[in-house]
């Protein structure tokens, strides 16, 4: 009796265990078909559009989020808006009223980007571009009306806004976009705005306030590079040089500093590493890093407009990027939305102090549903092996191969220095020894459709270097639409790894219209945005696959379903802005 008692036991929990496991990939899978390309799990409203994260903070335990929004319809409007959403885990997000609309001179054409600003006192304020109503780009200030409320969902304008005018020199729309402020040790706050002048020459102009609302020009930008054009949406941060902890501006030592700049004229971020100089108040770039299109970028895809924040409570700074849609503009009316942000990403400086790392947020991990585990297993030349059990729509993939036979890959060509040139050539016209391997995503049954995430390894020409290798990482969605209107780009950059004494690892975040991809660790990431036509719900597929001429070990592979995260799913709440001539900043 004990023992039939014992075997129902079992029989039960397997039952229970095997319907829990249905239930989430059901609900991974569960996605309206009529919406087939919005996503489970990275952030966006119910509907219109969306563009830059502004101001991403934590305030009394809970996340907030803003971000420019036209509350009337699919496509960028002038009369963008601060929408507004919180959180207690950056992965569910609840809807907030806007911040705050147009409504005054300074702001009546569009509230544009700006950052959070934590003051002393622990009370957030923001700073924000308004176009004025001469068209002007100023920069004014909003303020929580109750400081005591968590979701802070009132906000508040003071009548002295805008705190700064275009200043001499630079064109009324050349003028955008206010970082954070941070505190120097003279007691003065500073803050950098993004501009350019006639001759293309790209600035972050310096001001200095004592009290947050008097804002005073710096005789100097903090920094500056000719014929880059517009810098948008500038970012300043330190990291730190000791390990992955993250730090904030109140400390000066052992660390170094990042400035990331959008730049418009590519519309890639674009970073450098380098040294801030307390007393002058100029930031100047580590040897090897200039503040243009050659600087390494925080993304090689679909990625703009990025803004960062310091994650006081778990000690790290996190990264949120504007992805755009890659359709036409009737599409996105025609599906009543476009724009999403990334997942968001720790982010800090490699221990080689040359390059920042990038990796999803731990939280990512609560929508962990079924798994699927390889070891050691062999990819042939041209085969590919299915990874069935996961919810291929909606998934987490890890993957780390192991290449040998690296005395027969191919001599990369010296003019091969683009490597999103080298990309898009296409798996199928540059079979080599050695790639292209990777993963294959969001492919339909017949294979139409597919898009490729993967590596190929060249022989160095360079012999000035003591580098052997060349490490390339592609994400190519030229097959990933039967839509011929979509952008289909494909994109490509250098991995700084050495495969003779590393492993190759991919991860990457499938999400329906997205695949974020993280290539050596975080070294690499590239972000895509593709719309399969054939390759949706239960007819897509996730594959392992090698087009090389020579075998490459698998030596694991973890695949997660992901479930659907709750993102804004109550209508988006009323405008709630007071007429603040009581708000103070008190510092």
């Amino acid at each position: 009796m004990a023992k039939i008692i014992f075997s129902n036991i079992v029989l039960s929990l397997l039952l229970f265990l095997l319907l829990c496991n249905f239930i989430i990939d059901l609900e991974a899978s569960n996605h309206d078909l009529n919406q087939p390309y919005r996503t489970g799990y990275h952030f966006q409203p119910p509907k219109n559009w969306m563009n830059d994260p502004n101001g991403p903070m934590i305030y009394k335990g809970i996340y907030h989020i803003f971000y420019q929004y036209n509350p009337y319809g699919a496509v960028w409007d002038e009369r963008i808006v601060w929408g507004h959403s919180t959180s207690l885990d950056l992965v569910n997000w609840t809807p907030q009223p806007p911040a705050f609309n147009p409504s005054q001179p300074s702001d009546i054409n569009g509230c544009w980007s700006g950052s959070v600003t934590i003051l002393p006192n622990n009370t957030p304020v923001i700073l924000y571009t308004g176009i004025d109503q001469n068209k002007s780009q100023v920069q004014n200030v909003a303020v929580p009306v109750n400081i005591t409320d968590p979701f802070l969902k009132e906000w508040s304008k003071p009548t002295l806004n805008p705190l700064i005018t275009t200043p001499n020199g630079i064109k009324p729309d050349r003028f955008r976009d206010p970082t954070t402020a941070w505190l120097g040790h003279d007691g003065e706050w500073r803050v950098i705005v993004g501009s350019s002048t006639d001759d293309r020459r790209g600035l972050a102009i310096l001001y200095k306030s004592k009290d947050f609302l008097k804002w005073t020009q710096s005789v100097k930008p903090l920094h500056y590079q000719d014929l880059t054009g517009m810098w948008e949406c500038p970012d300043f941060f330190p990291v730190s040089i000791t390990g992955s902890e993250v730090v904030d501006t109140s400390l000066v030592s052992e660390v170094k500093y990042v400035l990331k700049v959008s730049l418009i004229e590519t519309l890639h971020d674009y970073y450098t590493i380098g040294s801030y100089d307390y007393e002058k108040d100029v930031y100047v770039p580590d040897l090897g890093f200039v503040q243009n299109g050659s600087a390494p970028r925080l993304d090689y895809g679909k990625f703009y407009a990025s803004k960062t924040f310091f994650d006081d409570v778990k000690k790290r700074r996190i990264l949120w990027g504007w992805v755009n849609e890659s359709s036409p503009a009737k599409d996105d009316i025609e599906k009543g939305w476009s724009g999403l942000q990334s997942f968001p990403r720790k982010i800090w400086l490699d221990e080689s102090g040359k390059e920042l790392l990038q990796w999803p947020i731990e939280e990512i991990e609560t929508l962990r549903g079924s798994q699927v585990n390889w070891h050691n297993r062999v990819l042939k030349a041209e085969s590919s092996l299915q990874v069935h059990g996961v919810t291929a729509t909606q998934a987490d993939v890890d993957v780390t191969f192991k290449v040998k036979d690296l005395e027969k890959a191919d001599v990369i060509e010296p003019s091969w220095t683009d490597p999103q040139k080298i990309c898009s050539q296409g798996v199928s016209s540059v079979k080599s020894g050695l790639g292209p391997f990777g993963l294959m995503v969001l492919a339909s049954n017949d294979m139409e459709e597919s898009t490729l995430v993967y590596f190929r390894i060249f022989k160095s020409n360079d012999t000035n270097t003591n580098t052997k290798y060349v490490v390339l990482m592609c994400s190519d969605q030229s097959r990933s639409s039967l839509n011929e209107e979509n952008d289909k780009a494909t994109f490509g950059a250098f991995m700084a790894i050495d495969p003779s004494h590393q492993t190759v690892s991919l991860r990457t975040l499938i999400d329906h219209s997205i695949v974020e991809s993280y290539g050596g660790g975080g070294k690499v990431c590239i972000t895509s945005r593709v719309y399969p036509k054939l390759a949706i719900g239960e007819n897509a597929n996730l594959f392992v696959f090698n087009k090389g001429t020579q075998s490459v070990d698998v030596l694991s592979l973890s695949a997660w379903s992901l479930k659907s995260a709750q993102i804004n799913e109550e209508s988006m709440p009323p405008f709630i802005e007071c007429d603040d001539s009581h708000s103070v900043i008190q510092s």
